[in-house]
């Protein structure tokens, strides 16, 4: 393989309109082993593709090559997107930061959730390419759905072989919250079937215990014994439908798990295997929690690539983050974001198949 062929390339087109009459446009990054599809509407990722064991190429994300059903579809709206400002959720939309109380946007029952209607998956971010990457600005202003301070943040993509690497760098003039994220639903089979035959394995000890509204509880829970112990691989299916409450909350995994060696640097989180097609993606990252989300709520209404119907429990999402509800949880890490202060977050996607 000569070092021609090594080289990553990135074409971009127009995408479509958006409602205020912005264009929405899909930048694409390939090389021998990933392609990828990125827009800028929702710095989000459309697609993924991979090749089998048997060096089949197939779509490893849902997603949908038009830009419409983002838009009128409520169930698509994260799908692939960037997450903001605050990833997961904060109980009742309230959290009080330096004696100043802040009632944010709500969207999720009396809850906030991924940033609210108007978050960071619901804007049009400002593209700059090279021939590996893609930087993704965008300025959140002071009390964007009610969070204080002027946010600058820049996202990266940046594609070297198998892997795809995802950084957060932000900045803020007032103290805020603060909990940046990436929502990808992910599928190995290279199609839309179900992915409780996948393997799921989660460098973790302990998990975050939901109440009825999946807001956690404050408990740092062994999963020991439990159907969220996936410190060795588990199918995902074996255990999903076990009669255990916190199961039975969300109808299946929707849990922050606390993952083992985070201190800032980057580390192993998951690995997600489909033994049927033996493609492989490894997760690290340099976030604290690591929340696994196995489609509950997919219904079948997003209808994707090859006009496939997205069900539920067709996808798993790995999302690298802060612990939900953090701004109200004083024993949780902090999410809290100082003026002269910096955030920096990364996180890989590492593909293989054997």
């Amino acid at each position: 393989m000569t070092d021609t062929q090594t080289q990553p390339s990135l074409h971009t087109r127009t995408w479509g309109q958006l409602p205020d009459g912005q264009t929405a446009h899909l930048y694409v990054l390939e090389n021998e082993f990933v392609k990828v599809w990125i827009s800028d509407y929702g710095g989000r990722l459309i697609r993924v593709q991979t090749p089998d064991r048997n060096e089949v190429w197939g779509d490893v994300l849902l997603g949908h090559e038009a830009l419409e059903p983002y838009l009128a579809q409520e169930q698509a709206h994260y799908y692939g997107a960037l997450i903001g400002r605050y990833g997961n959720r904060i109980a009742g939309g309230r959290f009080s930061l330096d004696g100043q109380n802040y009632q944010l946007a709500t969207n999720d029952g009396p809850n906030a959730l991924h940033g609210g209607p108007g978050g960071f998956h619901a804007v049009l971010w400002e593209a700059e390419s090279g021939t590996d990457e893609l930087r993704l600005t965008y300025t959140s202003p002071d009390g964007e759905e009610g969070y204080p301070g002027t946010l600058k943040v820049q996202a990266t993509y940046q594609l070297s072989g198998p892997l795809l690497r995802l950084s957060f760098h932000a900045e803020t003039d007032q103290a805020t919250v603060l909990n940046l994220t990436h929502h990808p639903f992910w599928s190995l089979t290279g199609g839309a079937g179900d992915v409780l035959g996948h393997q799921l394995t989660v460098n973790a000890e302990r998990y975050t215990p939901v109440d009825a509204q999946a807001i956690p509880t404050g408990e740092l829970a062994l999963v020991a014994g439990t159907p969220f112990d996936f410190r060795t691989p588990h199918l995902i299916g074996e255990r999903i439908d076990a009669p255990d409450q916190q199961l039975a909350f969300v109808g299946g995994y929707d849990h922050n798990f606390v993952l083992d060696g985070a201190s800032g640097g980057l580390h192993h989180a998951a690995t997600l295997h489909d033994p049927h097609s033996g493609r492989t993606l490894d997760v690290s990252t340099t976030e604290p929690g690591l929340q696994v989300y196995s489609g509950n709520f997919s219904n079948g209404s997003f209808v994707g690539f090859g006009d496939q119907r997205y069900e539920k429990r067709s996808s798993v999402c790995l999302e690298p983050q802060h612990f939900p509800d953090s701004p109200n949880q004083p024993t949780f890490p902090s999410p809290v974001l100082r003026p002269g202060e910096v955030y920096d977050s990364v996180t890989e996607y590492l593909f293989s198949a054997k």
